[in-house]
């Protein structure tokens, strides 16, 4: 067959991309849980979360039937909490701490929690914050994704005036356009990014961006401070004959297309090569499935010991079906007709750690070949740098290089997210745009 889309009915589609971690049906079961917390002193499920959200506290409001309190807990640390309560590995953070585990218990179920209290906070549209008056101060936010909505909500609770740039037709970012359908919907993104400007002094211009529509000079002389949250988004080349050919796609294309077009019309081949392991080739993996490829097949040039993936989102990409080849690494895609047809693998060994700590992959001068009719990458992605390098910032292969405050070689230019680490989890951008805002209201003067 190749690649093609339609492949399964809307009714089957709909089944597939459905909610995959579906909230409490009753007010009695969250409750229920929240009751099972002991609310432990100098909790480490609150000590292992990027934003601090004091985990307990708004536990025991839910289980006291303080539900407003609970998500003003949650928002007041992490303003996207109810997308987070979705994205986040919990199971290597508050999760992965929780002291149940311990006792060979199930942890509590924290993020459902979570999701329990902000989602009823958004959906009602409480208002849980009340913005400082206007103090005349203006910044601009480049970026309307995790960080610099952050940024965004913290400095125009100070009454700081905030004008957000989006190079998108929606804000969200990675939210958005970058994870997987089933895991969060289109709409719950839009809901929350309407929810976080609610509270006023926020415009967002959409369809503006950095280096074609605006630049940090103009914002210089319109703006009393900057803030940068361009993230990351550019795909690793494989550098290897025959990525050129049709059916070799990266995979934040693929995901991005999925998030902006009816499941339907995206195209997706009968024998799928993933090549990565992160969280993001695990989406590719299991969302090609779900699209009705036959076989998905992920490899990668490590062991399963060292993936980037949680074990839970490996799990997720068994459970649909997808197969693994450990210890490989792609050295050649062979086409016909400019199509791609096979794949040809480097068989690896470990060898000796390296910066990552973890044991560097050898090559054995042995290969594979393994029939494909489409290879999406998923190798990683790098940072804006020719972008970055055009506007005199200081970086670090295109990471923006900041101050102890967040603020860049450019007075009064801060950055913030993966535009700075390189690309890390969705509530370790909320820190970033929360710290930068800190350091922006320091730099105005404001307290």
């Amino acid at each position: 067959m190749g690649i093609k889309n339609n492949r399964l009915s809307e009714e089957v589609l709909a089944h597939n991309f459905s909610d995959i971690h579906p909230p409490f049906e009753h007010a009695e079961g969250a409750i229920l849980e929240a009751n099972r917390c002991i609310n432990c002193y100098d909790a480490p499920c609150t000590k292992s979360c990027p934003t601090s959200i004091d985990v307990p506290l708004f536990i025991k409001q839910i289980a006291s039937h303080n539900i407003k309190g609970s998500a003003r807990t949650i928002f007041s640390a992490n303003i996207m909490g109810a997308g987070c309560s979705k994205v986040c590995p919990v199971e290597k953070l508050c999760e992965g701490a929780c002291v149940y585990n311990l006792r060979e218990e199930e942890p509590i179920a924290i993020a459902k929690l979570q999701r329990y209290s902000t989602e009823l906070a958004v959906h009602n549209k409480w208002k849980l914050f009340d913005r400082k008056p206007s103090t005349g101060k203006k910044v601009a936010v480049v970026g309307a994704g995790p960080a610099g909505l952050a940024c965004a909500h913290a400095l125009s609770l100070q009454g700081i005036d905030v004008t957000v740039f989006e190079k998108e037709e929606k804000g969200g970012g990675l939210m958005t356009y970058g994870v997987a359908a089933y895991k969060v919907t289109p709409k719950s993104c839009e809901d929350e990014v309407d929810y976080i400007t609610s509270i006023g002094g926020i415009d967002i211009q959409y369809k503006k961006e950095l280096g074609k529509d605006v630049s940090i000079a103009e914002l210089q002389k319109k703006y009393d401070a900057i803030f940068l949250g361009i993230g990351v988004g550019v795909a690793r080349e494989l550098n290897i004959p025959g990525e050129e050919l049709d059916g070799v796609v990266d995979a934040i294309s693929f995901i991005y297309d999925l998030r902006t077009n009816k499941y339907a019309k995206i195209s997706v081949g009968d024998k799928v090569a993933v090549i990565g392991m992160g969280m993001t080739a695990i989406d590719a993996a299991t969302q090609s499935k779900r699209l009705g490829a036959k076989e998905v097949t992920m490899i990668y040039r490590r062991t399963e010991n060292e993936k980037p993936c949680t074990d839970v989102e490996l799990d997720l990409a068994k459970l649909d079906g997808c197969s693994f080849v450990w210890l490989a690494a792609p050295k050649e895609i062979i086409g016909e007709g400019g199509k791609a047809k096979k794949l040809v693998c480097s068989k690896m060994k470990l060898g000796e750690p390296d910066a990552s700590g973890r044991r560097a992959p050898v090559d054995t001068g042995e290969t594979f070949t393994m029939d494909v009719d489409m290879v999406i990458k998923a190798a990683g992605q790098i940072p804006f740098e020719d972008l970055v390098t055009k506007t005199s910032l200081k970086n670090n292969g295109g990471k923006i290089s900041i101050s102890s405050i967040g603020e860049t070689n450019l007075k009064g230019v801060f950055a913030g997210g993966d535009a700075v680490n390189g690309g890390k989890e969705v509530v370790d951008a909320v820190q970033a745009g929360k710290d930068a805002a800190k350091g922006i209201l320091s730099y105005l003067g404001i307290k």
